[in-house]
């Protein structure tokens, strides 16, 4: 079940407004970075700034965290999934740049740590106390999407009660230099980015451990499939789970994708589409924990029927060039709990 959700998004208050077009000043919006104070930031980069500050809200709109930021839940029993493809890819060409220039002798202690892929994920466990099992999928399109999944194999296995799953990509020129995205001049991108630039949090829990807490759960997670072939993801979830699709959110390049895809009724014009990345900008390593927490939001405001699903995917697999797509279903929970009062949606 996803219990709670956060958002670092420059122009999005809160993840109510995923689902909505970017306001057209939305790069005049402030930083969600600004957010955070306190000490310890200066050698953190972008990417784990933006975590934090999703980590900080789904946690607390779980109501895992109280008024102070404490924990209310022991520490290991919360895990972290995180999903990014270019995190920390600034600081590690930079460190790169300073060695071939002029020795490892001039890099910076305080620096060379931040190069670990795994330093988002790390970092938010540990400003939060998060001592579970501890994991970062760098994995390609279909990253955000198997950090889900991940994310629900240990909770059932039994490593974790609660994990939180956090997909993160920054924009910045170490960014657009190893993508070859250029800079754009603002009058060229119109009214959306062309790479996202911010992070998206869900909290994931078993059901018992949701009701325990007296917690009504957003959203459950069904069935999962990762395959070489877009058609072929989504045709195993959907023989899992058959039920009538409210809402795809789409892959990045949706054209890749040979439409209509097995198991989805008429086809892509019966089935309303929604592209995240057109109003977001390319996602990368973010894009499947998006669309999961747009899903949430989708479902909690009853978008379609009650008995609609979200089918979810992510890399366009052979039909597209990625080397592998994803699907997931999400579903309306069947328990509806009382909120815990005071926490954020």
């Amino acid at each position: 079940m996803i219990t709670g959700l956060g958002t670092a998004v420059r122009g999005v208050p809160g993840p109510q407004d995923l689902l909505r077009p970017l306001p057209a000043d939305h790069r005049q919006a402030v930083d969600p970075v600004s957010r955070l104070t306190g000490r310890g930031l200066r050698y953190k980069d972008r990417a784990t700034k933006l975590a934090m500050v999703a980590a900080r809200d789904a946690l607390r709109a779980a109501g895992l965290t109280d008024g102070t930021g404490a924990l209310t839940v022991p520490g290991e029993s919360v895990g972290v999934t995180a999903s990014t493809n270019y995190g920390n890819v600034d600081t590690v060409c930079e460190t790169v740049s300073t060695i071939a220039e002029s020795g490892y002798l001039a890099t910076s202690p305080m620096m060379l740590p931040a190069t670990s892929s795994n330093v988002v994920a790390s970092w938010v466990a540990i400003t939060h106390g998060l001592r579970g099992a501890n994991l970062t999928l760098c994995n390609g399109p279909t990253s955000g999407l198997d950090a889900v999944n991940w994310a629900r194999l240990l909770i059932a296995s039994g490593r974790v009660e609660r994990m939180l799953v956090l997909g993160v990509e920054p924009d910045n020129p170490a960014v657009r230099h190893v993508t070859g995205v250029p800079e754009a001049a603002p009058d060229e991108l119109g009214d959306a980015p062309d790479l996202f630039d911010g992070s998206v949090a869900l909290v994931v829990e078993s059901a018992a451990s949701a009701e325990a807490r007296g917690v009504r759960p957003l959203a459950a997670i069904g069935p999962y499939a990762r395959r070489g072939g877009h058609a072929d993801a989504v045709a195993e979830v959907r023989a899992l789970h058959p039920g009538r699709v409210g809402l795809w959110c789409v892959p990045e390049h949706p054209e890749g994708v040979r439409a209509p895809a097995p198991g989805l009724g008429a086809g892509v014009g019966s089935v309303p589409v929604h592209d995240l990345t057109a109003l977001h900008g390319a996602s990368s390593g973010a894009l499947g924990v998006l669309q999961c927490a747009a899903a949430a939001v989708w479902l909690e405001g009853r978008g379609g029927a009650d008995d609609d699903v979200v089918l979810v995917s992510a890399g366009t697999g052979d039909a597209g060039g990625d080397d592998a797509s994803a699907a997931l279903i999400l579903t309306v929970p069947d328990a509806v709990a009382p909120r815990l009062a005071g926490t954020a949606r």
